[in-house]
């Protein structure tokens, strides 16, 4: 999908736009998710403030982590998925 020295047509900039926004989707997803079941107990039982902050921490950072690799993860196989000469994800 790199063109050096010449632009990208119509097609490529919207699917490098379309792809970037399922990353950020599914990455936010995935991370809500994660979030959830890791500081979710913090909300639903009544524990101790020592245990309940601590799993919320545990759940920001495991939540922001997954993001990043989600986010990471799409963008670059689309990016081997867009290399000239490939013809699948087999290829």
């Amino acid at each position: 999908m790199e063109h050096h020295g010449g632009r990208r047509s119509r097609a490529e900039r919207d699917a490098v736009t379309v792809e970037i926004g399922y990353a950020l989707f599914s990455a936010a997803f995935a991370a809500a998710v994660l979030f959830g079941a890791v500081a979710g107990p913090a909300y639903v039982f009544g524990l101790p403030a020592g245990v309940r902050s601590t799993l919320i921490g545990c759940g920001t950072t495991v939540a922001a982590v997954a993001f990043v690799a989600r986010v990471v993860g799409v963008l670059l196989r689309f990016q081997r998925s867009a290399q000239p000469g490939r013809t699948g994800p087999d290829a």
